[in-house]
């Protein structure tokens, strides 16, 4: 009879976590109302926020303001949101963006296995440095981090500066949060798609 009860207990504590799992998630997918949002209301709204998360990195970085002005190309992800119990989940949109102008949106995935809680927002920025980086990027049809390139990730020494032994590889990339950039991380496995313009081009095409 324990027996039997410790299973049901088992169970229903399984349940729960899945259930809990599969809320975190929703509500990660509906923070924004993407399909309230007509395509360039959708990227207008990612610009404005590309903006703003390259204005946080150079305040938190200020050695990466002149990083992104020399790059070939950034590609900026203002906001991933992550969720999940045990497997998490993570999503976002951003731009890419070449000599100051919009070359295309992007969005990105990634998923991790581990006891994790609630909702997590960050942003992703990724620097390429070298035409040959850029060129590959805008020539795959689907690209994912540690495959198809190697990110090396930002850190910030004792002194307060870009540690330089990782801005001077091809594709550099910064990883922050609400408190600053995240150290330790790793962009491996991260994919990353180009967003459909078609919407965007009928919209215009209407107006």
């Amino acid at each position: 009879m324990k027996i039997k009860n410790t299973l049901k207990l088992r169970h229903a504590l399984a349940a729960v976590a899945v259930g809990v799992s599969v809320l975190a998630i929703s509500a990660c997918t509906t923070t924004v109302p993407r399909e309230s949002q007509t395509g360039v209301e959708k990227r207008d709204s990612i610009n404005e926020r590309a903006d703003a998360a390259l204005k946080r990195l150079y305040d938190v970085a200020p050695n990466s303001r002149e990083l992104v002005s020399q790059a070939k190309g950034v590609l900026i992800f203002p906001r991933v949101i992550g969720g999940g119990l045990v497997v998490g989940v993570e999503h976002g949109d951003g731009v890419l963006r070449v000599n100051g102008q919009n070359k295309g949106y992007y969005s990105t995935s990634s998923g991790s296995i581990g006891l994790q809680a609630g909702a997590q927002s960050k942003a992703i920025v990724m620097v390429f440095r070298t035409q040959e980086a850029l060129d590959k990027f805008l020539a795959s049809s689907g690209w994912t981090a540690g495959v198809d390139a190697t990110v090396a990730v930002a850190n910030i020494g004792a002194n307060g500066a870009l540690d330089l032994n990782t801005i001077r590889e091809p594709i550099v990339g910064f990883v922050m949060t609400n408190v600053g950039l995240m150290a330790g991380v790793s962009l491996e496995g991260t994919k990353i798609n180009r967003i459909d313009d078609r919407g965007a081009a009928a919209a215009k095409a209407a107006q």
